[in-house]
């Protein structure tokens, strides 16, 4: 087992990010950033996000997989993206809107998420 998400803070505007066990919502690595980000809440929090978006596909009868989500706020961006090799688990990303570049952080995230082998 390979959990190491330490790239994410080379991501333009990292504020925090965590890898989430979405059965219980159990953070299972983090990297603080800058510190300002409950990361065990804020992926807890997530989580339901992942239920909910699954739920939602199940009802519409949709065969397929989430790639990831975005959250965007007026200040910050959220990506959630769940892992190929494990949908289980997701990895979250929090980014500061002015700082960083949605496309390159959708690329790094995808790159962090193909390194973690569980």
């Amino acid at each position: 087992m390979s959990i190491d998400i330490s790239k994410l803070n080379d991501i333009e505007g990292f504020i925090g990010g965590c890898l989430v066990d979405s059965d219980s919502g159990l953070m299972l690595a983090s990297e603080a950033g800058n510190g300002t980000l409950d990361l065990e809440t804020a992926g807890a929090a997530n989580m339901e996000v992942v239920r909910a978006k699954n739920a939602a596909m199940k009802a519409l009868g949709l065969k397929d997989h989430i790639e990831d989500v975005l959250i965007s706020l007026g200040s910050q961006y959220h990506l959630i993206r769940p892992l190929a090799s494990n949908s289980d688990v997701f990895v979250y990303v929090a980014l500061d809107r002015k700082k960083s570049n949605l496309g390159m952080a959708r690329l790094a995230v995808k790159d962090v998420e193909t390194g973690i082998k569980m």
